[in-house]
Parts: C-alpha cells; structure tokens; sequence
C-alpha cells in the first residue's frame, strides 16, 4: 500500500525537510508549491506564505515520515496528513518501491 503524505512548512524549512526525507530513502518524491495559508492559531485568525509539500512514499513508511518531518520543522504543531493511494499507475508503484527502503 502506498500514500500521499501532506504537510505545509515555512519556506526556511522546506529544503531542509526536503533533503531530510530523500537522503533517508523514506520517500520516492517530493513535490513543493508556494501557498498562502489562513489558519486559526490561538484563537486569532493567522495567514502565512508557507510551502505545500507532497510526499510519496509506502503507507509503512508513515510513521518514520512524520518523525523526520517533525526533526526537522519549525511548527509547534505541523500538519502531517496521510492520505492512501487506493489507485496508481502500475510502474509509477513499482517506481515507489524501489525507490524507498
């Protein structure tokens, strides 16, 4: 089984997540987008430019994921959602399992 696991970040954090998750072989890819995010934080409406990071990798791999994400953020509480890809190009899977360890 695999999946898509979604977090945002501050931008300072994005490369350092990034090269932390690739270089421990526990994702396959990453794909990174500016967005802008309002949020309620502490009973006060919030907006921030953040970086909107998609991660593919295997859905065992998510808990190893979600520490080396929080290693390496600047959030007190980072959003870490894992959502399973029920469907996939057959050799884009395949891919996934190579790729990660």
């Amino acid at each position: 089984m695999y999946c898509v696991i979604i977090t945002t970040c501050k931008p300072e954090d994005e490369e350092k997540i990034i090269d932390a998750l690739l270089s421990s072989k526990l994702v396959a890819c990453i794909n990174s987008f500016s967005v802008k995010s309002k949020y309620i934080w502490k009973g006060k409406i919030e907006e921030d430019e953040e970086k909107l990071l998609i991660i593919k990798t295997k859905k065992e791999k998510h808990k190893e994921v979600e520490k080396k994400i929080k290693e390496n953020h600047s959030y007190e509480v980072p959003e870490i959602i894992c959502l399973d890809i029920v469907n996939g190009s057959d050799s884009y899977l395949r891919w996934i399992d190579e790729v990660v360890e």
